[in-house]
């Protein structure tokens, strides 16, 4: 047996590719994919969290070039855990809309420091963690209602669309409509070549192509390289400067964060809302990314729940930790795994190779700088498209059903945010179940009609509610 066999039957037994039905090639191109799709926050959380964090004597883009390193190493270690404890084909990454918050809400609007907020996000990590082993995480995701879950993977499939089709510059923001097409897209350079990148992507996908994903977004760039090279401006080829390996000054950096967080009780308060927001937000974020993809990979039971869920809530938990500890926000599932399972990956090879990959571009010319964001974002649009027919499965018929499944699907893309999408049916659904199944003055049937868990999920999301909207954050 050659080396390479011998390498090819490890994996395959590690992994337990016979019995996921899949083979080394196929989860070599899922996790490319998956990282290409991914890549994108390398430039992105850099840019969001620099905005917040300042060290005495280094350079905004010295600072930039540790939070790059920080980002690479987080994604890079919660994937590996996701690959080898959980062999689930899933991405993990600083996530989006966490890491906004981390700045622009706590540090610069709350005027936190910034190695407080990174306490506050070590000390989540740590509290997932013993939830986890705990089960209760499990519990809890098992007590969100069939429609919610059947749901949330159409749901994120809009999202996806929203996020890919703007940085495409198909879609653009509209102060009438808050959306609208690109009034001058046909002059828009990145706009016809992503449009050209989706189309021979949707073609290699209609033909059956085996890696039809990745070589769509590799076309783009490629393209985009080559018009570069002629002369077409606007493209935005991305600049890759020399990187700095040093990451002293925020790794560790919210052991300095601890004392002022316990300074005074007002202070003590306030970091316990930025931990419960934090809590909940990647909580529930994760959850419905986990659900939505393992609704698209076939993962999910005839109840909707996903076998074993706690490995890759586990992987989670310790992606969050190490992040914070290394110095940067939140790790969460990403939902661009999607990407990876549509081209076939289905075990922990796929989230090995994007760990490896994520490895692979510290040490070397980092791949994800390389990939213009808009080239990367050609895939999202495929997907999400694909992820709408998990709304087959929800029966319309039924209001206890439609209504929490309908205000997922619409509210996760107009607010831009899985956790309130889920909100939304979790305290919708007991409240129609309890109006439907209710009987005359019969109190106990209106409060048996959902589980004691469902009522406390809809009201553990009001309270969330209020504390994001209702000024407590201030």
């Amino acid at each position: 047996m050659s080396v390479a066999d011998s390498i090819a039957d490890y994996f395959s037994q590690r992994f337990g590719f016979k019995k996921a039905k899949t083979d080394l090639r196929t989860e070599v191109v899922a996790g490319i994919t998956t990282f290409l799709t991914m890549s994108y926050i390398v430039i992105l959380n850099p840019a969001i969290l620099g905005a917040a964090i300042q060290i005495d004597g280094y350079s905004s883009a010295q600072i930039t070039q540790m939070l790059a390193i920080v980002t690479l190493l987080s994604a890079a270690v919660a994937s590996l855990v996701m690959a080898f404890h959980a062999n689930r084909p899933f991405g993990l990454a600083p996530g989006l809309g966490l890491n906004a918050f981390f700045a622009f809400t706590v540090v610069i609007g709350m005027g936190i420091a910034w190695e407080v907020a990174l306490a506050a996000v070590v000390v989540e990590g740590i509290i997932f963690i013993i939830i986890t082993k705990a089960g209760w995480r499990d519990a809890i995701i098992s007590a969100i209602p069939k429609p919610v879950k059947f749901s949330v993977g159409a749901g994120i499939g809009l999202f996806l669309a929203i996020i890919g089709l703007q940085a495409m510059n198909v879609v653009v923001d509209s102060p009438a409509t808050l959306l609208q097409l690109n009034p001058s897209l046909a002059a828009d350079a990145i706009a016809l070549l992503s449009l050209v990148g989706l189309l021979i992507t949707f073609v290699l996908y209609a033909r059956g192509v085996k890696g039809s994903i990745v070589i769509g977004i590799l076309v783009t760039t490629v393209l985009a390289y080559a018009l570069n090279a002629i002369g077409m401006t606007g493209l935005n080829i991305p600049e890759i400067a020399p990187t700095s390996y040093n990451i002293a000054p925020l790794f560790g950096a919210f052991v300095g964060g601890l004392g002022p967080a316990f300074s005074s009780t007002s202070a003590a308060f306030g970091f316990a809302l930025i931990v419960f927001t934090f809590f909940f937000v990647d909580f529930f974020d994760t959850a419905g990314t986990l659900i939505g993809t393992s609704q698209l990979a076939g993962f999910l039971d005839k109840d909707g729940n996903l076998p074993d869920i706690e490995k890759p809530l586990m992987a989670d938990a310790i992606g969050t930790t190490i992040g914070g500890i290394l110095g940067t926000s939140t790790v969460t599932t990403y939902i661009e795994s999607a990407t990876g399972i549509e081209e076939g990956g289905r075990t922990g090879m796929v989230a090995f190779v994007v760990g490896v990959l994520f490895l692979a571009s510290i040490v070397l010319v980092p791949l994800a700088a390389a990939v213009p964001l808009y080239a990367s974002h050609v895939a999202l649009v495929l997907v999400a498209l694909i992820m709408l027919r998990g709304v087959t499965d929800i029966d319309w018929k039924d209001v206890t059903n439609s209504v929490p499944a309908g205000l997922t699907i619409l509210v996760m893309p107009l607010t831009f945010s899985i956790a309130y999408g889920i909100a939304a049916g979790l305290i919708s659904y007991p409240i129609v179940k309890a109006a439907k199944e209710g009987k005359g003055t019969d109190v106990s049937s209106y409060y048996n009609a959902a589980t004691p868990a469902q009522w406390g999920l809809a009201l553990a999301f009001v309270i969330y509610i209020y504390v994001m909207t209702g000024g407590v954050l201030g």
